[in-house]
C-alpha cells in the first residue's frame, strides 16, 4: 500500500477519467478510449507524464467497468478497494459492518454486562449447557442412541452368526472354503 492516506469518498477514480460518478458503462469505455489515444506512451515518447497518466486511466477503466469493484469503490472509495484486495470482494460489507462504530459499541456493552464476558465463558465452561462441570442427564435417557452403550453392541454381534469375521490376511494357498 502506498503511503497515501485512502479515500472513502470514491471521487478520484471519476475525476481521473473526467465523468460524473453517474456515468454509464458506455461513457467510461468511450472517455477511456479517448484518453488512451491520447496519453499512450507510443504517441508521446519524450514524455513520461503520459505514461503516468496513461497507467493512472487504465487503473480507473479496470475498476470503473467491473460492476462489482465499481460498486465497492461508489461505496466505500479506494479503502473499500483496498479491502477487497486483502479479504476478498465478498467480505467487504461484512468488514466495514464490523469496524463501525455501532458494531465497536455493541461489543464493549455486552462485554461490561457480563463482567468482562465472563458470563459467557460459565455457561460454556461450569455449568449451563456443556462443558467439564455440566450436570448429569436423567435416569430415565429417553433419546435416539441411549441404548448403545446399555446393551454392549450386543445387536452387532446379532449377525455375526451368519459369516465369520475375518480377521487374518488371506494366504497365498489355493485352497478355497
Amino acid at each position: 500500500m502506498d503511503k497515501r492516506k485512502l479515500s472513502t469518498a470514491g471521487d478520484t477514480l471519476y475525476q481521473t477519467l473526467g465523468l460524473p460518478k453517474t456515468a454509464t458503462a458506455d461513457d467510461i469505455k468511450k472517455t477511456y478510449r479517448k484518453l488512451a489515444l491520447k496519453y499512450h506512451p507510443d504517441k508521446n515518447p519524450n514524455n513520461p507524464d503520459a505514461a503516468e497518466k496513461f497507467k493512472e486511466v487504465n487503473r480507473a477503466h479496470s475498476i470503473l467497468s467491473d460492476l462489482t469493484k465499481r460498486n465497492i469503490y461508489d461505496n466505500y472509495g479506494s479503502l473499500g478497494l483496498y479491502i477487497a484486495e486483502q479479504f476478498g470482494e465478498e467480505n467487504v460489507n461484512a468488514y466495514f459492518m464490523v469496524t463501525s462504530p455501532t458494531c465497536k459499541a455493541i461489543f464493549l456493552i455486552c462485554g461490561i454486562l457480563t463482567g468482562c464476558y465472563c458470563c459467557c465463558c460459565c455457561c460454556c465452561c461450569c455449568n449451563f449447557c456443556c462443558g467439564k462441570y455440566k450436570p448429569p442427564h436423567p435416569a430415565d435417557q429417553s433419546g435416539d442412541y441411549h441404548h448403545l452403550h446399555r446393551d454392549g453392541g450386543a445387536s452387532s454381534s446379532a449377525n455375526a452368526g451368519e459369516r465369520p469375521i475375518v480377521t487374518e490376511q488371506p494366504t497365498r494357498n489355493t485352497e478355497t472354503v
